[in-house]
């Protein structure tokens, strides 16, 4: 009974307020592929991973990143997404600071810059091994 769970599919999924606006954004903003089924979003992404996006009436966006894509160059990415309007955080925190472009350099951790989905919620793209 204790590997019941190992082999199953899981995936990740969290609320957005607003399916129509969350589906334009993730397809057409980022470039995803997601799928719409009984008024809900499949994102599809690499490596057969998805993630499940649900609306909530009363949805309170997540305080902490739910979504992360590795990419070779955050600079290279967080220019291609600003040119599709994406705004990206700037943080200016003892232990948290972001540069001019909302990226974050420091060292102990990857560079990475954080941009929010229309719901709020906290997504990154940060540099790969």
């Amino acid at each position: 009974m204790q590997d019941l769970l190992k082999s199953s599919r899981a995936f990740s999924g969290y609320s957005v307020s607003d399916i129509p606006e969350a589906l334009a954004f993730y397809r057409d903003t980022l470039g995803l592929e997601v799928s719409e089924s009984n008024g809900l979003l499949t994102l599809h992404l690499a490596g057969g991973n998805e993630v499940l996006l649900y609306p909530k009436q009363h949805h309170t966006a997540a305080t902490f990143t739910v979504l992360n894509f590795p990419v070779e160059s955050v600079d290279d990415a967080v220019d291609a997404l600003a040119k599709r309007g994406v705004r990206f955080e700037h943080y200016d925190e003892p232990d948290l600071k972001t540069d001019a472009k909302g990226v974050c350099r420091a060292s102990g951790g990857p560079v990475i810059a954080w941009f929010r989905d229309p719901a709020g919620n906290i997504l990154s793209v940060l540099e790969a091994d």
